[in-house]
Formats: structure tokens, C-alpha cells, sequence
């Protein structure tokens, strides 16, 4: 993976207070795997700060670098919007709902088509509940939205995923499972189920990988296999990083982590890697922030306490993103990377 390094952004606005509430309910803070999380403590010389309200974290050597174009500047392909963890049990009428807000963002952005990584709908994701809340603000773009659940989609009392399959309908099931794949001009995206990554789902992932033409391939699903935050890694994924990693996949989309985070190019292991997958997980979409816990290797920002989208741009031959906060403003940039 080439990486072009973009200038950081010189000015920080205040974040949103984050709700009394937390997120997920006692009992459900362990990782899909059932395990403990795993991390590594953060490398010697890694800065804390907190700018304009955000708390902002930056490894060691990654210091600004040199902008190769300015933040949210255009340029050949399409745009598309991407966010997980979403939609809390509010409506714009109530003064703290941040996914009235985070939609504002999406609709003035106006993407070709929107990701959601996971945890559309708090608490239990019921239909009623997607009725109720998701669809008043991201239902707007229900037609050109791509999901995948997280595991609030599976508590519903009615069973695991049945709201969201309701909601979603043929949107979340295309080829009739809760994974599937597109295209978009010259990359592939593939789309998984992280709540049950079994066998038969990674077989799919293998035979759907090879069967592509397309130069370019980006997955996202909800639980990241590198976080920082109070959920940390969790290996449910390695087994797909590795098939997408063979592939030579470049980007992959979480959430259920409820902050900003990028990392450098690595391997399934979490070595440094240059030809290696560029990990983005973005749970700020409207739930309430998680702290930073544990800084993982190669995280190269961290941003909490805060809510927006990520505008993905696209081209045939590579991809770059901006952090765009429900002030409008630009929190982070990253590089512009290369397919590979």
C-alpha cells in the first residue's frame, strides 16, 4: 500500500458533551469472540491533548506531514459517507441527538451511496425502534445505503437481525444472507456479518474475492479486529483480514468501538506492513463516545468525544478520507493511499 501523507488539520472545534447514558448495556462489553479484549499499551512518547474540547491523541513520528491536496478538495471518481454505531432512541425534536445531526451531514454531502458499519438502532434494534428513530433522520437515504448489522441488531427480542432484516429488507440482504458485495466503478466492496463469522461465511469471502475483476477492494463489518478504545481488538475478523490481506484488499470500515480511528498499513498479526490493509473505524455516528483505553500499534489518530461521518473519495486507483464533525468542520484527514 503507497500512502501519500495530507497535511493534519491546524484548528480543533469543540465536540459535542456526550449523554449520561453508556453504551453497551452491563453484560455486553465482551468481544464477539467471548474472549477478554487484548492490546498493547500505548508506545513511549505517545501525546495526549485535548484541543477545542476533543480529546486527541498521536503516536510518536507521525507528526504533520506534507499535504499532497487540501482537505475536501475535489477530484475524479465519487464520494461516499460512512459511520457505525448510529442511531440512539432519539428524534431531532430532543436537544442531544446526534444522529439528527450526523444525517444533516450525509444529506448535504450527498454521497453516491453510505456505509453503515453496525449498530444502526440502540437499544435492541427492533423494528419499531428503526421506525421510530433510524428512519426519522438516516432512513432519509434508506435506498443508497449498503448495511451490516452489529451486535445490538442481534438482542431483538423478536430474533437476531429480525428488526434490521425488516428495516433494510433486500438492502441488507441482496444474495439473501447478511453478507454480500458490490461494485462501484473500479473497486469491489464487500460486505460482512461480524456477529457470525463462521465457516461458510469465509468461504463465500473467498470464492466472492476471487471471482472479482475490479483493481481496487474495501470490506467493512462492526467489531474491528485493531482498537484502542474500551472494546480493544478482537480476532473474530483475523481469519477474513488474512483471505482479504491475500487478495490485496486495501481498506476495511469498522465501528463498534464509539470513537475515530485510523491505522497505518499491517498485516492480519498487526505488523507493520506497506502492502498491508488500511484499517478505519468510525463509530461516532450518533452513540454515545467510548474512551481510548489502550492505543494499539501503527493507530496513527484517535479522536473521542466527538460525533460525524467519514467522506471516503474514491478514484480508480486509490482512496482518501476526511473526519467531517456536526460542526462542519474537518477533524482529521488522512493520506491518499494507492490500490495496490
Amino acid at each position: 500500500m503507497t500512502s501519500i501523507p495530507r497535511a493534519e488539520q491546524p484548528e480543533r472545534h469543540p465536540a459535542q458533551h456526550p449523554k449520561n447514558h453508556q453504551y453497551p448495556p452491563a453484560g455486553r462489553r465482551k468481544s464477539a469472540a467471548g474472549g477478554p479484549r487484548w492490546g498493547i499499551p500505548a508506545a513511549a512518547g505517545a501525546a495526549l491533548a485535548l484541543v477545542g474540547g476533543v480529546a486527541l491523541w498521536s503516536a510518536p513520528g507521525r507528526a504533520a506531514a506534507a499535504p499532497d491536496r487540501a482537505p475536501g478538495a475535489a477530484a475524479a471518481g465519487f464520494t461516499v459517507v460512512a459511520a457505525g454505531d448510529i442511531a440512539e432512541q432519539c428524534t431531532a425534536k430532543d436537544r442531544d441527538c446526534e444522529h439528527a445531526r450526523t444525517a444533516a451531514l450525509v444529506k448535504k454531502i450527498d454521497p453516491a451511496f453510505v456505509l453503515t458499519m453496525g449498530d444502526n438502532q440502540y437499544d435492541d434494534a427492533r423494528l419499531k425502534d428503526f421506525t421510530k428513530y433510524y428512519d426519522k433522520t438516516w432512513g432519509a437515504f434508506k435506498d443508497k445505503t449498503h448495511p451490516v448489522a452489529g451486535n445490538h441488531e442481534t438482542y431483538d427480542p423478536a430474533g437476531a437481525l429480525a428488526g434490521y432484516k425488516a428495516y433494510f429488507g433486500a438492502r441488507a440482504y441482496p444474495q439473501g444472507k447478511p453478507y454480500y458485495s458490490f461494485d462501484q466503478e473500479n473497486w469491489h466492496f464487500v460486505a460482512l456479518d461480524s456477529n457470525t463469522l463462521d465457516s461458510a461465511q469465509l468461504a463465500w469471502l473467498k470464492a466472492d474475492l476471487a471471482a472479482t475483476s475490479k483493481k481496487c477492494v474495501a470490506a467493512y463489518w462492526h467489531h474491528p479486529l485493531f482498537s484502542s478504545g474500551e472494546h480493544g481488538n478482537d480476532p473474530v475478523s483475523r481469519p477474513a483480514w488474512k483471505l482479504l490481506r491475500n487478495a490485496g484488499a486495501e481498506l476495511v470500515l469498522n465501528g463498534h468501538d464509539h470513537h475515530y480511528e485510523r491505522f497505518a498499513p499491517q498485516d492480519p498479526d498487526g505488523t507493520a506492513d506497506a502492502n498491508g490493509i488500511v484499517e478505519l473505524l468510525g463509530g461516532m455516528g450518533g452513540a454515545n463516545p467510548y474512551k481510548i483505553e489502550e492505543v494499539q500499534p501503527h493507530s496513527e489518530k484517535r479522536l473521542t468525544d466527538t460525533f460525524g461521518v467519514v467522506r471516503l473519495h474514491f478514484t480508480d486507483h486509490g482512496f482518501s478520507w476526511d473526519l467531517i464533525g456536526t460542526d462542519g468542520k474537518t477533524k482529521d484527514s488522512s493520506p491518499s493511499y494507492q490500490c495496490h
